[in-house]
């Protein structure tokens, strides 16, 4: 399993070669976005506990030294890989916003691609970081902004999704409802393939937040 994610973050001669040849600026850019990505599947594969600095350098293909230069903590390393695909996670979802379609069929479309950024491989890791922090003082005191950050970017792109007035009463908390409901979908989906009862209650709670947002 090492072996071939190795190969997949680029580390063969050839790419390392070619690295070498970038400027020092990009060459360090790209080292710490292989740690970034390489920490994400720690993460996800194995959980904080067997989680280094040391074993994402191996698999990143990047020196400990270099590593560490990025990343002076465990802690700083851990949150900004979870940061850094959340922030594209979220990139891809606003970018998806044109594809959407409009009247009727919007809210329910918007609702399910909110589910979707709680899938996969980053939600994941996400949930380790989370759950290591709740009996890490140290870990947490970096998660906790790390989540108020990421919450107020998930709620502003619902809100522009679903083009809603929160000063509308119920609109707010509706919206909030729906990314809580999204992210426990995420957690359930960790345990089990639960997609045919998902779709049902993706489906429900889009009526029920179609009402609130329309007034009916």
């Amino acid at each position: 399993m090492e072996g071939r994610h190795r190969r997949e973050t680029g580390t063969s001669g050839a790419a390392r070669a070619a690295r070498a040849g970038d400027p020092p600026q990009e060459r360090s850019r790209a080292a710490r976005r292989r740690l970034l990505d390489a920490a994400v599947g720690c993460l996800a594969e194995i959980g904080w506990a067997g989680s280094t600095v040391d074993l994402v350098a191996e698999r990143a293909g990047v020196s400990r030294d270099a590593a560490r230069h990025h990343f002076p903590t465990r802690e700083a390393l851990f949150t900004a890989a979870v940061l850094h695909v959340s922030e594209s996670r979220m990139a891809e979802t606003r970018r998806r916003a044109a594809k959407l379609p409009r009247g009727p069929a919007r809210t329910e479309a918007v609702v399910r691609m909110l589910v979707e950024t709680y899938q996969g491989t980053e939600f994941a890791a996400a949930v380790q970081l989370w759950a290591a922090a709740a009996n890490d003082p140290a870990l947490r005191s970096h998660v906790l902004p790390l989540e108020e950050r990421m919450d107020r970017e998930a709620h502003r792109a619902a809100l522009e999704l679903l083009d809603a007035d929160e000063s509308v009463p119920g609109v707010r908390e509706s919206v909030q409802a729906t990314l809580d409901l999204a992210r426990g979908m995420g957690l359930a989906g960790l345990l089990a393939d639960d997609r045919a009862r998902r779709g049902r209650v993706i489906a429900q709670w889009a009526r029920t937040l179609d009402g609130v947002l329309t007034g009916r």
